[in-house]
């Protein structure tokens, strides 16, 4: 396979491992080390899974999701995620208190913030009415 490549299918839960599974073939293709696809899929997961449940959740019509991935300068790939749901700028959510007792952190928030610290780059923005969500992944992990 040659990138770059686009993928796109209903969004619903049905989907996830053919779209999971596109995204783990071409971080494979690219020469990423195991422990990198690993995180490249708990980070398009928490994503994927995300937009099924809440931006199509309440949708009576359910919209498709499309994964585009890219070559980065040799150093990765780029993966742009784009669902036509209700508008969610995960950039925008602060990042939970990871150091507080347990007992007080606020529920939800966990796995975005897992996304921002497995990815190098997460860029969002609205476009045509679509939510295009941008991740950046180097073959090695950023310090």
């Amino acid at each position: 396979m040659t990138l770059p490549a686009t993928i796109t299918l209903p969004g619903i839960l049905d989907s996830l491992y053919d779209l999971m599974a596109f995204v783990t073939s071409h971080a494979r293709e690219q020469g990423f080390s195991v422990e990198r696809i690993r995180d490249i899929e708990l980070a398009v997961e928490e994503v994927l899974v995300n937009i099924i449940k809440y931006a199509y959740g309440n949708c009576d019509q359910k919209g498709s999701i499309e994964i585009t991935c890219q070559p980065a300068d040799g150093r990765g790939f780029v993966l742009e995620i784009a669902d036509s749901g209700i508008p969610f700028d995960i950039t925008s959510v602060p990042d939970p208190d990871v150091n507080a007792d347990i007992n007080d952190r606020q529920i939800g928030g966990l796995g975005i913030y897992f996304v921002k610290q497995l990815m190098d780059e997460v860029r969002y923005r609205r476009e045509e009415d679509r939510n295009k969500l941008t991740l950046v992944v180097h073959k090695t992990v950023s310090s």
